[in-house]
């Protein structure tokens, strides 16, 4: 009888050892979550606390320090725009829009880079309805001022004042 219980001793113990091996392979993957979610939850704190500013981040690519008057800044981010102009003969308008506004109004800064598109598209529009001819005989004050109302009329959370042509060449 002795020899029997020693034989099942035996074979427990040897039947512990995967257990024993697999308990070991959960307890590290145990820690190694633990360390994870802990990195998580201090990686959370520090950006809350020491890194808030962020979520009022404007591209610097778009917006450039104005030196007119002194207001603000000024938007470049439609950037230079190639147009074909209407007519029997069409012809090309280079043309490089820019305008001031307030860059402490967030909203209205998000707003103007989120209508980068439509300001080129209503630019594209405007301009291609027109013949050389025509753009010739218009002054380019009354192709501002016709640009300025259609930009103001897609804008929601402010009004854009005035517009500055960089470049405005008609080409043939």
């Amino acid at each position: 009888m002795k020899r029997h219980r020693h034989k099942k001793e035996a074979m427990k113990t040897k039947g512990d050892r995967p257990l024993r091996t697999l308990s070991l392979v959960y307890r590290c993957l145990l820690f190694f979550l633990f360390i994870l979610g802990l990195v998580l939850i201090i990686g959370t704190i520090y950006g809350i606390f020491f890194h808030a500013g962020l979520s009022g981040y404007t591209p610097t690519t778009v917006m450039q320090k104005s030196n007119q008057n002194g207001q603000g800044q000024t938007f470049t981010g439609i950037g230079r725009i190639r147009v074909s102009t209407a007519g029997s003969q069409p012809g090309t308008v280079i043309i490089f829009v820019t305008f001031n506004y307030n860059p402490e109004d967030k909203a209205f800064s998000e707003e103007l880079a989120l209508r980068v598109r439509d300001f080129r598209e209503t630019i594209v529009d405007y301009i291609g309805y027109f013949s050389i001819a025509e753009l010739q005989r218009m002054s380019e004050e009354s192709i501002k001022v016709d640009l300025l109302r259609r930009f103001n009329a897609i804008l929601r959370l402010g009004q854009i004042e005035t517009l500055f042509f960089s470049d405005f060449m008609i080409v043939e």
